[in-house]
């Protein structure tokens, strides 16, 4: 099992994301405006540029390059140009602080996109 903490609440304000390694991967923390918190492979499936650097809108998180927005909960692309799904990964917060497992890949996303993000940097 490769859950580990990353982030504690207060490092991840409402409407934005920001990026942890988590089991050797890149990963787009985001927490919705409405307090939930998101784990996402870290890397836009239509051109390999980092989501966290993106928008947080809603319940998706927008590639700041061409556009391409994912949804938070499944992954799905819900904007093109993208047509390829993000890998979600199962993430709990206790207290103040928030837990990755990349084990648990709570999608039927790429595993690709997964790969690319984990030999990233």
């Amino acid at each position: 099992m490769s859950r580990e903490r990353v982030a504690g609440l207060a490092d991840l304000k409402a409407g934005e994301a920001i990026q942890v390694k988590s089991g050797g991967r890149n990963i787009a923390l985001a927490r919705e405006a409405s307090g939930e918190v998101h784990a996402v492979a870290d890397l836009c499936t239509h051109a390999a540029v980092s989501l966290s650097e993106g928008d947080v809108e809603g319940c998706a998180i927008e590639c700041w390059l061409h556009g391409s927005a994912f949804d938070l909960r499944t992954g799905a692309p819900t904007a093109p140009p993208a047509i390829t799904p993000v890998d979600v990964y199962a993430v709990t917060v206790e207290g103040d602080d928030v837990y990755v497992d990349t084990d648990i890949i709570v999608n039927a996303s790429s595993s690709a996109a997964s790969s690319a993000a984990s030999k990233e940097n």
